[in-house]
């Protein structure tokens, strides 16, 4: 998507031998991601494994290279997916002979246990499934009816809104961009269903931080499915935007499930 306004200094991580917790366990646990959302799946794994207590608090994770083998990405996904981790106080990267990235132990509740109160009461896995049915659903119908100028115009106004957005204000400015699709597909129960559910994903997100790497990714997204609705590909569109829907989901199981 071309030099973005949201960047994020990367930080390399010691490349270190440790004892990854139980070898058996963690090649059960990880697994090749699939190639639409690679930061997204590999996060998810990781924090699977950090929560699962795989590699306990003070152990450490394998090495850079046996990770990045093991979730079948580069080493440069691999360690923005560690910094997010690093960031969010999960993790430490050592230097030295005895260095290696290495889970922390929880001293207290985590950032966020507020947030997960009130949305306790939300089933995650059905929000995220009503939601890819409804936005993937929205898109084709989008494609496949074609859009007029006017409709067409308030697409790609919408898209360009969301890359021109500042960091704060990108989850508010992302939200019209799935509202105008989902009112531009013609039916007016799919959009006020659309609204609900979108409300809902947006409690679930705010319980997350905003990743810059996803929010790349997401834009990437967004104009390639702009692109097939144009088009008039509704295949495309439908694919893009369960793609696109899995990213999503991926980080919010990693973090809340």
């Amino acid at each position: 998507m071309g030099e973005n306004h949201w960047e994020e200094g990367n930080q390399d991580v010691a490349d270190e031998t440790g004892d990854p917790g139980d070898p058996g366990l963690l090649l059960s646990a990880l697994r090749p991601v699939r190639a639409g959302n690679g930061f997204e799946e590999a996060l998810e794994q990781i924090l699977q494994v950090v929560r699962l207590g795989l590699v306990p608090g003070g152990g450490r994770l394998p090495a850079e290279r046996e990770l990045a083998g093991l979730l079948g990405i580069s080493r440069v996904t691999l360690r923005e997916v560690l910094k997010v981790l690093q960031d969010q106080g999960l993790i430490e990267a050592r230097r030295g002979r005895y260095g290696g990235t290495f889970v922390l132990g929880r001293t207290g509740p985590a950032d966020g246990d507020e947030l997960r109160r009130r949305v306790a009461d939300v089933d995650l896995e059905d929000v995220l499934l009503f939601r890819e049915v409804l936005e993937s659903g929205a898109a084709g119908l989008c494609a496949s009816r074609g859009l007029d100028d006017e409709g067409a115009e308030r697409l790609r106004g919408a898209l360009a809104a969301t890359h021109e957005a500042p960091l704060p204000d990108y989850r508010r400015i992302d939200t019209l961009f799935h509202l105008t699709l989902a009112e531009l597909s013609g039916s007016p129960s799919l959009s006020a269903r659309y609204a609900t559910v979108r409300a809902s994903v947006n409690d679930l997100l705010d319980c997350i931080p905003l990743l810059v790497r996803n929010l790349e990714h997401s834009q990437h997204q967004h104009t390639v499915l702009v692109e097939a609705v144009l088009d008039g590909d509704e295949e495309a569109a439908r694919a893009v935007m369960r793609e696109h829907c899995a990213g999503t989901a991926a980080l919010l199981r990693g973090f809340l499930a």
